[in-house]
């Protein structure tokens, strides 16, 4: 199957997280796991870049790898406050009008608002920047608390660490949750955080910082198969329903009883892809009950049934794609 092909447009200063977590998710080569992506670094200027954490990276490639690549990412942009390049807002156009996904890390979302990418539409950046976004381009629907937002085209992620969300949200939507699960297995990273930004913003010092949710979490994922309720979360918390509820307001912005759903239909979708079992043993393993839950639980979250979500991701043994799998949303 033919590589996807991600190019990383670097503007100094560059931030050097945001373009790590870019290359460590689509740049390497992990032993037992094929690889989907390409990966290569270009900049307006070639030659040395300078970046924020004191050194300089040799770049060789210009502005034209944007031209050729299916996926360009700008891991940040610490610039924000002067115009932007018109040779890297017009490469951006450019590169968008022909089909390439466009994505913004972090404060990069404001890159994406000069070249014109999200008027009328939705998109985030880090909650400590949002407002400012939102001040300057106010045809732009601001979402400060969540931690990416995809539209297909365009996609923009909240600050720092969240760039890894997403970036692992692209491989699934690219590639099936098997694979982004593996590639998330190799980074010792959940392959998906639950909740929005506003949990990691500053508090003020009179709120006490929520008890962490996590034991229960890690519990109830390897409880699955079981015919866990939403009582059975509390029990093993040793808090109330009503006291869950709040803790997984505060910290996931999702009810108890939806985070459970979320989390059976992602082990349905992970079995559809690697195994085959038969559609009502995946229900009975992941705690659907029946094929006819799955199935309507797979619609309302997918919008597509699980038939056509093993077509589209199916892998072979080898862990190559099914040939022919139209791609569908995630």
């Amino acid at each position: 199957m033919s590589l996807h092909r991600v190019v990383c447009l670097l503007l100094p200063p560059q931030s050097t997280f945001e373009l790590a977590s870019a290359a460590e998710v689509f740049g390497l080569n992990r032993p037992g796991l094929p690889s989907r992506y390409t990966f290569d670094v270009c900049t307006e200027r070639p030659g040395p870049v300078p970046t924020l954490a004191g050194y300089d990276m040799a770049v060789t490639l210009g502005l034209s790898a944007v031209q050729h690549a299916q996926t360009v990412l700008i891991p940040g942009w610490v610039e924000r406050a002067s115009p932007p390049s018109t040779g890297v807002v017009d490469a951006l156009r450019r590169a968008h009008r022909r089909g390439a996904r466009i994505v913004g890390l972090c404060s990069a979302a404001f890159l994406l608002a000069e070249a014109g990418l999200l008027e009328g539409r939705k998109a985030t950046t880090h909650w400590r920047l949002a407002d400012e976004l939102a001040a300057r381009h106010p045809r732009i629907q601001v979402e400060p608390d969540v931690l990416y937002v995809d539209l297909g085209d365009v996609a923009t992620s909240a600050g720092t660490a969240a760039g890894i969300d997403l970036c692992l949200h692209l491989i699934r939507t690219d590639q099936g949750a098997a694979y982004a699960n593996q590639v998330a297995r190799h980074m010792v990273m959940p392959p998906h955080r639950e909740g929005g930004q506003l949990q990691y913003a500053t508090l003020p010092l009179t709120n006490r910082t929520p008890d962490s949710l996590a034991p229960v979490l890690d519990w109830a994922a390897e409880r699955l198969h079981e015919p866990l309720s939403v009582d059975d979360l509390a029990s093993f918390g040793a808090v109330s329903t009503r006291t869950l509820a709040r803790r997984f307001a505060e910290q996931l912005g999702t009810s108890p009883g939806n985070w459970l759903l979320r989390q059976r239909v992602m082990a349905a979708r992970a079995l559809l892809e690697e195994t085959d079992l038969a559609v009502e043993t995946i229900a009975t393993r992941t705690g659907l009950s029946s094929a006819a839950n799955l199935r309507r639980r797979f619609h309302a979250l997918l919008h597509t049934t699980p038939a056509a979500y093993r077509r589209s991701f199916r892998h072979d043994a080898s862990g190559t794609r099914t040939p022919g799998a139209e791609m569908l949303p995630a």
